[in-house]
């Protein structure tokens, strides 16, 4: 048999407004009063409807997590520094993998939304999806422009792609080429190779960006990549503009007959603690994951509680010198 508020309520010598209050820890009540509800709690062994409770104070304590995908180091991590954090503020969280695909992300942000989620925290981006303009959720987004109101937490892109640039040309590279993708994505990301034309030009060099869309897969990038071989045979530097193509790079090069770092220097850009662990001859720019995420967490928390918070965070980034370079 169910048990229910009525029978608490019967064994406990109050009402149900009583045993409502005391769930619900609304209004003043005696210890001597909240001591017999929970007595009778335990001896029924009865379990509050968590979910009625929730949407009785409007909120569900979950939060809806949108990215490309966990099929990469760094989102991988992003995603489970984001996850410890929220649960530890006592949210839960559902997860949805959009791989840059606006239908796939729509119908992840309509579900989500369905499901009653207290707030969005997004790294995938499809300005036009009309639901970023009309949930009334509280968003955040990471390293993603949404909409001019929802605030964005970000690595110091520009600088790291000066830190990057600089780098292999201090190496002695004079022909660098920049992969970056996909050029329509409207992101911080992209002052890494405004930040790579700009040192490029201050050094009267000749800037190249190659195309690599993120939402390609493997072997699709891996044809790009070889193409970019043939495209630039001059080519001695490569700033990748994430870990996952520089080591790309570094596999078709070395398939190629290149040396690295001698006939070819390559700089990557995310820096996460697989990468480093896997690939540490690589030398990238290190994101700190744990601080965005930490930003990320503690913003949406203050949107949430109706908080005024700074539409744009940027976090700083370092080098992590390895032997590419």
């Amino acid at each position: 048999m169910v048990v229910k508020i009525d029978d608490v309520a019967r064994v406990a010598g109050v009402s149900k407004t009583t045993v409502s209050r005391v769930l619900n820890n609304r209004g003043y009540l005696s210890e001597k009063t909240i001591k017999k509800v929970h007595d009778a709690m335990e001896s029924l062994n009865y379990q509050p409807n968590a979910v009625a409770r929730q949407l009785y104070k409007k909120e569900t304590k979950l939060v809806g997590l949108i990215f490309p995908t966990v099929d990469n180091p760094f989102f991988g991590q992003l995603v489970a520094e984001l996850e410890k954090r929220l649960f530890d503020a006592g949210f839960k969280v559902l997860i949805g993998n959009s791989m840059n695909d606006p239908e796939k992300e729509e119908t992840y942000l309509k579900e989500l939304i369905s499901n009653q989620v207290d707030g969005l925290i997004v790294g995938a981006q499809n300005k036009d999806i009309s639901e970023y303009h009309t949930s009334n959720l509280p968003v955040v987004a990471i390293d993603r422009v949404m909409n001019e109101d929802i605030p964005v937490i970000a690595s110091d892109n520009y600088m790291g792609g000066k830190l990057a640039t600089e780098l292999l040309i201090n190496s002695g590279a004079k022909h660098i080429i920049s992969t970056h993708g996909p050029i329509n994505l409207k992101t911080p990301a992209n002052r890494r190779v405004e930040a790579y034309a700009d040192v490029m030009a201050s050094y009267n060099l000749v800037p190249h960006t190659y195309m690599v869309d993120f939402s390609w897969d493997f072997e699709k990038k891996r044809q790009a990549i070889e193409a970019m071989f043939s495209k630039y045979p001059e080519m001695d530097g490569i700033f990748a503009t994430n870990d996952m193509d520089a080591a790309l790079v570094w596999q078709t090069a070395t398939k190629l007959g290149y040396n690295i770092p001698d006939d070819l220097k390559i700089v990557g850009y995310d820096g996460s603690n697989i990468t480093r662990v896997l690939l540490p001859e690589l030398t990238t720019i290190v994101q700190p994951v744990e601080l965005m995420a930490e930003r990320a967490v503690t913003t949406l928390i203050s949107r949430i509680k109706g908080d005024d918070t700074p539409l744009e965070q940027i976090i700083p980034v370092k080098v992590w010198r390895g032997e590419s370079v």
